[in-house]
């Protein structure tokens, strides 16, 4: 049981800096998982970026993913093919459903991020991270499209999952950091004494305190740098 998302950050943060990761850069995914983030990325000194994740769903199923549109720059487009052909979905179908999204997509880019660019992950750690993965399917897909953009090593840091999401993720990323691993996993919000909902609003006032804290930080190294 965490006591709220910045204190399961907080034990996130200091399990993962124990790893000696390569050029961190920490990939939230909104709106809750940019708290935990928030405090990993300040353990690690490292960058804050979000992961903007909006899934596409089936025809009269809407919350059964046939696919997933994943912001970047480019965009990728990741299908779910099992459920693709389940449906019996032809291509343009498909781009008839993803076109229905991606108005939200970017309504989310837009409030999120403004006209900043995402950072590039080439060559570096790219950590995802979430207060919690139930089945893992947003994660799992952000995933597979970070993997288009030749990372070094993929992380999957979430605070609590059922043993066998954790089992899948660890199918797909290079490493995956849990806290806890509940035999009985219920809701999300039941591993947390504090739960709260958060708005678009809460998701940048948090972004933009966790850059002001990396310049201070940055500066606080390059000064360190700099000394004879």
């Amino acid at each position: 049981m965490f006591r709220d998302r910045e204190e399961a950050g907080v034990k996130l943060g200091l399990e993962l800096s124990r790893l000696q990761l390569h050029q961190p850069i920490v990939l939230a995914l909104p709106r809750g998982g940019v708290p935990v983030a928030v405090e990993v990325a300040r353990a690690l000194n490292a960058p804050l970026d979000l992961l903007i994740v909006r899934k596409v769903g089936a025809p009269g199923n809407p919350e059964l993913a046939v696919a997933a549109i994943v912001d970047g720059d480019p965009g990728d487009v990741v299908l779910n093919r099992e459920i693709v052909e389940t449906y019996g979905l032809d291509e343009s179908e498909l781009r008839v459903l993803i076109a229905n999204e991606r108005p939200e997509l970017e309504r989310r880019r837009a409030a999120y991020r403004g006209k900043t660019t995402p950072i590039s992950i080439t060559g570096k750690t790219a950590i995802i991270v979430d207060d919690g993965a139930a089945t893992g399917t947003t994660m799992k897909i952000a995933i597979r499209a970070l993997k288009r953009r030749s990372p070094r090593e993929i992380v999957v840091a979430i605070p609590v999952s059922p043993q066998e999401t954790v089992a899948a993720l660890e199918q797909e990323a290079d490493r995956v950091v849990c806290l806890s691993q509940p035999a009985r996993f219920r809701t999300l919000g039941h591993h947390y004494l504090r739960f709260p909902q958060l708005s678009d609003s809460d998701v940048v006032s948090a972004m933009d305190g966790a850059a002001q804290l990396y310049k201070i930080g940055q500066r606080h190294v390059s000064g360190l740098v700099q000394k004879p």
